[in-house]
């Protein structure tokens, strides 16, 4: 797969969930033009996170809140999409206890209620130790900081996905 020989439409469809939820993303990236460093996952990346950063801060609250909890009300009803399906369970929010269930409950609650936004983490391979000390350590921030440090886990997020579908 080739994305700079791309067509539009074919290019939204393979890439526009990169971004969850937000395919005007890989829309506005293959307007801008790609070339063959597109073709490979960090390329890819470099040019849908340029468009990211160029969003306005409305849209990348947007973007921002187009992120289920982790392991949230959509996990339970089966209903995340295919990557974070994937990602959360990899680092096994799928087979959490009652007990660590309802933690996560609580924090993600607290953390929405503090900053308006869902907790954001690029969990793929990480532990749920690791996320709860990241949810407990990054409620302290202020709401600018972690804003910018949602946006920069959605990069991460977004470049774990380009990796399993481009070449590095």
């Amino acid at each position: 797969m080739q994305p700079s020989r791309m067509g539009e439409d074919d290019f939204v469809a393979a890439f526009g969930d990169i971004f969850e939820h937000t395919p005007q993303i890989a829309r506005r990236a293959h307007q801008q033009g790609l070339g063959a460093a597109q073709d490979r996952a960090d390329g890819l990346h470099a040019a849908l996170v340029a468009v990211m950063r160029q969003m306005t801060r409305d849209e990348k609250l947007a973007l921002i809140n187009a992120h289920p909890d982790l392991a949230g009300r959509l996990a339970l009803a089966k209903e995340l999409t295919a990557d974070s399906t994937k990602e959360q369970g990899s680092a096994g929010l799928d087979t959490l206890t009652p007990e660590e269930l309802a933690k996560f409950t609580r924090l993600n609650d607290a953390y929405k209620a503090r900053f308006g936004f869902p907790f954001i983490m690029a969990v793929k391979g990480a532990g749920k130790d690791a996320i709860l000390a990241a949810f407990e350590r990054r409620i302290a921030h202020d709401v600018e900081t972690e804003f910018q440090e949602a946006l920069t886990q959605i990069e991460r997020i977004a470049l774990l996905r380009l990796k399993d579908r481009l070449p590095a």
